[in-house]
């Protein structure tokens, strides 16, 4: 994903949640390991968003 769009975030929210909720079902120790894979996922899609120069610019 190359922006994260308002439109975007909306679209990615219902799979987000379904995620959440499949991850919430599981047994109790394997849920660490699902939310570390959400996070690092989050991780890169944050990372990979492209910055807007005039917020950066801000004190």
């Amino acid at each position: 994903m190359a922006s994260m769009s308002d439109s975007a975030a909306e679209d990615a929210t219902p799979e987000l949640i379904d995620r959440v909720r499949v991850i919430e079902a599981q047994p109790l120790a394997a849920r660490a390991d699902a939310y570390a894979a959400v996070h690092d996922e989050l991780a890169r899609r944050l990372a990979s968003a492209p910055t807007d120069a005039a917020t950066a610019s801000r004190p």
